[in-house]
């Protein structure tokens, strides 16, 4: 395939387990391809906050919110450490069952990664770090975005998704990077949707166990909670 872009921005939040899923594959097409990848942000907290309830920006801490704010004061550093941060963070997470949201997890897996353990408390104590954050979740909402993983393109066409559980690797990797590029010869290609059987829905619950028993945080989508034991919608 021709005019492949050379580079892709990924809006994650830590706390999504599918944009990690979808992270491990574009980490594999970025080896295979030498594709770009900028690490951008975007909070489930806020998209999904309720009426009344703070704003993530406003707590002392907020669980992803707070690994972004960590996260954006690495970025500063080189869009490389951000890419080991999230990584590691959301291995620990997401198949570990870790909870990197603590602040004292969160100074163990910088430890083990060579930075600096401070970095939680500078990340916190950095007001610009929340800007940071705001500015990047401001941008998937104002292309009318609600989760994550989203894909930005250098002409600007954004992308939800894709959304798996089971990211490919090596050629297959590629297979799929050229049918999402493929997708965005269309501008009014809105929605293509398998949809999710019981033994889906099994597969998803199995594969999200680790999350689903370190998380600390109710999962919502749109306002409604979502089971994972009941396969629902993966919008982020």
């Amino acid at each position: 395939m021709t005019g492949l872009p050379h580079s892709v921005d990924f809006h994650f939040d830590v706390m999504c387990p599918y944009a990690y899923q979808t992270s491990k594959w574009i980490r594999e097409v970025r080896d295979q391809t030498g594709l770009k990848v900028n690490w951008r942000f975007f909070s489930l907290e806020e998209i999904n906050r309720q009426e009344g309830k703070k704003h993530p920006w406003e707590r002392e801490w907020s669980y992803g919110w707070s690994m972004m704010r960590i996260g954006a004061l690495l970025r500063r550093q080189s869009m490389a450490a951000l890419d080991a941060w999230y990584e590691r963070a959301g291995r620990a997470l997401h198949e570990e069952g870790h909870k990197p949201h603590e602040r004292a997890v969160a100074r163990h897996l910088l430890t083990e990664l060579g930075f600096d353990p401070a970095l939680v408390d500078a990340a916190i104590a950095d007001p610009t770090t929340n800007d940071e954050v705001l500015a990047d979740h401001r941008r998937v909402v104002d292309a009318d975005g609600y989760g994550v993983p989203t894909l930005f393109f250098p002409d600007g066409q954004c992308l939800f998704g894709p959304v798996l559980i089971d990211p490919p690797t090596g050629a297959a990797a590629v297979r799929l990077w050229d049918a999402v590029v493929a997708w965005t010869e269309f501008p009014h290609l809105y929605e293509l949707q398998r949809p999710k059987t019981t033994a889906d829905g099994e597969l998803i619950s199995t594969t999200f166990r680790p999350y689903l028993e370190a998380r600390d945080w109710v999962s919502i989508n749109r306002g409604e909670v979502i089971n994972f034991d009941q396969g629902a919608r993966a919008d982020g």
